[in-house]
């Protein structure tokens, strides 16, 4: 199971995304955060797989201030957010959903999403089109094949995936 922390700043939007992420059995919500210091507190508390972030949070806070600390802690994001950074940051974040999406463009993202934190290579049929998704850009020794550390570093598990694509 693929446990999810959503960091929204809109309380209505973050519980219709809390909705469409637990149709899906294999998903559960953690938590839900408004601003950095509760997503930060939230992280630590449940240890998700992936954190749901949106770049705009409550009390004049960003999220790519939590990307940062999530990525300290190991846990990897996926920025669900209305205006796009305007480069991407495999550093921060596997990809950015944008919004408005809708119940299958967060379907898709999520399995996307589990296909990379797993390290199996990401075969959907249509990714989203409001979906990207970030690829490493420094290049490190490839991990052994078949070997996924238990809570590897983002920067990781990007670069098994991508390893696994070049082949």
């Amino acid at each position: 199971m693929l446990r999810i922390l959503i960091v929204e700043d809109d309380s209505q939007l973050a519980e219709t995304v809390k909705y469409l992420v637990e149709d899906n059995p294999r998903y559960r919500v953690v938590g839900i955060a408004e601003d950095a210091d509760s997503a930060i507190a939230a992280a630590e508390r449940h240890d998700p797989d992936l954190v749901l972030l949106d770049l705009h949070l409550a009390r004049s806070t960003t999220g790519f201030s939590v990307a940062v600390r999530l990525n300290d802690l190991g846990v990897a994001c996926l920025f669900v957010t209305g205006k796009a950074p305007s480069f991407p940051m495999p550093d921060l974040a596997i990809g950015c959903l944008m919004k408005p999406f809708t119940a299958e463009d967060v379907h898709r993202s999520l399995a996307m999403a589990e296909d990379l934190l797993r390290g199996r290579e990401t075969v959907r049929p249509k990714m989203p089109d409001n979906l990207t998704l970030y690829e490493a850009v420094e290049e490190g020794p490839a991990p052994e094949p078949g070997y996924i550390p238990s809570k590897p570093s983002l920067r990781t598990r990007l670069e098994h995936w991508i390893s696994g694509q070049q082949h």
